[in-house]
């Protein structure tokens, strides 16, 4: 898992100064840039302020808080992957039955992510080196720094609960908080300078100033807070039971019953389709608002235009004219990238059923009256469910941000649904067939997602793009004609690989 992850957060990096440079090829147009960028609140609260318009520094600008964020997930993966689920299932029981003391699994954890945050600032210095040795050890450094940071608040979310799943929403929520602090500081203030932006490890980041002056004395912030959060985190692993936590699960559900299979998935995955759909919510409001000025922001640059138009669809036709056209190509690119991301909450939502297999939660309810077919299709249901249910709700928010034709962009969200659900029918396929195996949903996800996002700026052949499903749904809002066909053939496979799916979990063997 670990090269996957350290591989995809410094490509994203060291491949984004000939991006960069294939649309703003002078120095003239990377300054007009600039000041768009830093001009526009939208765009500052999604990347943060622009602090010079050299290569190096516009690509600490368009990926350095993105990788710092692709980091700082790596890094709570890790860190509570060997720590709380390996005394949820069981397995460090056994190894604490050895010679390993109390503290060692945090130790271990700790020192995994910190080899792995290494890489990433070693692969994305290495890289950026060409743009300035100091600028890429600083945005290096700020990068992995950042990933420490997460790595450590994990630590502390690992000693607070009883369960893995909640100790990563924990952290989760904590790395969301610091993005939505960022943003808020940098949309009202220009320049890094608010105490908003100041008071989220993701503003560090960017106020390391990499490529412009660098601000060396930011790095020793991320230095202090890790030591700050790693004391905290031993001191708590050395005063609670192996198994234990300091805050204490609740017995059952409170209130309600459970009488279905369906009802108890629900009730299980419940607090993450909530916390999606508000995200997605907010985002489309934020992108929504971004739309009318998207014309404006291209100017008279034709590869930015060229990259648009790869990702959205059409611009510079229709009734509308260029600046309409453009618009909508846009929101169809906005569109486009909010299925993607919902492909990694079906891949999440789908591989439930494999935690709670491995768990051991699965095989009392089995015991019981509650079939194969029934316990899993809940959480199918709720899997494809949720994902019509973000989507929806980042096609209101689109709306509700542009402030025009909200019927539109709700159609541009739900028509991703198929795309969408065949690579969650993929994670039920692996599941159901080959279960050691189910995690490599992620890549399908993930590959989906990196082939949307950079492939249209790498200008990648349309035959490479082609291999995401994403590739063959209609380009909405502004297509001239919506042709069906794609739609349904992608929605009968994802019912195909449904069905493949739960007919070998009906014939295989439960994991013991």
């Amino acid at each position: 898992m670990m090269p996957v992850w350290t591989l995809v957060a410094a490509l994203m990096v060291v491949s984004m100064p000939g991006s960069l440079g294939s649309v703003y090829a002078t120095a003239a147009e990377r300054a007009r840039a600039a000041a768009s960028m830093n001009a526009n609140s939208s765009m500052r609260a999604l990347y943060g302020p622009v602090f010079g318009d050299s290569l190096g520094a516009l690509t600490a600008w368009r990926a350095g808080v993105y990788a710092a964020v692709l980091a700082a997930a790596m890094s709570l993966v890790i860190v509570v992957r060997h720590t709380r689920e390996e005394e949820e299932t069981g397995r460090q029981e056994l190894l604490s039955a050895a010679m390993v003391g109390r503290r060692a699994p945090l130790t271990a954890a700790l020192l995994a992510a910190l080899v792995a945050n290494a890489c990433v600032a070693v692969l994305v210095t290495g890289g950026l080196a060409g743009q300035g040795a100091p600028g890429a050890v600083a945005l290096g450094l700020a990068v992995a720094g950042t990933g420490m940071f997460f790595a450590c608040t994990a630590a502390i979310a690992a000693q607070l609960t009883e369960s893995a799943r909640a100790a990563k929403g924990i952290t989760a929520a904590v790395l969301g908080a610091a993005f939505v602090l960022k943003a808020a500081g940098d949309a009202g203030t220009g320049g890094g300078r608010s105490a908003l932006t100041w008071a989220s490890p993701l503003g560090w980041v960017e106020n390391v100033r990499a490529f412009a002056a660098e601000r060396w004395w930011v790095l020793p912030l991320f230095a202090a807070a890790v030591a700050v959060q790693a004391g905290a985190a031993y001191a708590l692993a050395g005063r609670r039971d192996l198994g234990m936590s300091f805050l204490p699960s609740r017995p059952g559900p409170a209130e309600g019953r459970l009488g279905t299979a369906g009802a108890l998935a629900w009730r299980l995955q419940r607090g993450s389709v909530l916390g999606w759909s508000a995200g997605f919510l907010i985002a489309g409001v934020v992108f929504g608002g971004m739309a009318d000025g998207a014309a404006d922001l291209v100017g008279d640059n034709d590869r930015t235009r060229e990259i648009i138009e790869r990702m959205g669809g059409q611009s510079g036709v229709g009734a509308q004219g260029a600046q309409g056209a453009l618009t909508d190509a846009f929101l169809a690119t906005m569109a486009g990238m909010f299925g993607m991301v919902a492909a990694l909450y079906a891949v999440s939502s789908v591989l439930r059923l494999s935690a709670e297999e491995s768990g051991g939660r699965a095989e009392p309810l089995l015991a019981n009256a509650v079939g194969r077919l029934r316990w899993a299709g809940g959480h199918l249901a709720v899997a494809f469910g949720g994902s019509a249910l973000i989507l929806l709700l980042a096609g209101v928010g689109l709306g509700l941000g542009h402030g025009r034709e909200p019927a539109a962009a709700i159609g541009a969200t739900l028509a991703q649904l198929p795309a969408v659900w065949l690579i969650g029918a993929l994670a039920a396929l692996l599941y159901g067939a080959v279960p050691q195996y189910a995690a490599a949903a992620w890549a399908v996800a993930g590959g989906a997602l990196a082939l949307g996002w950079v492939g249209p700026a790498l200008n990648l052949p349309q035959a490479v793009l082609d291999l995401s499903p994403f590739a063959h749904l209609p380009r909405l809002p502004g297509a001239q004609t919506l042709d069906p066909a794609p739609l349904l053939v992608l929605t009968a496979l994802a019912v195909a690989l449904t069905a493949a799916g739960l007919g070998t979990l009906r014939r295989r063997d439960m994991i013991a």
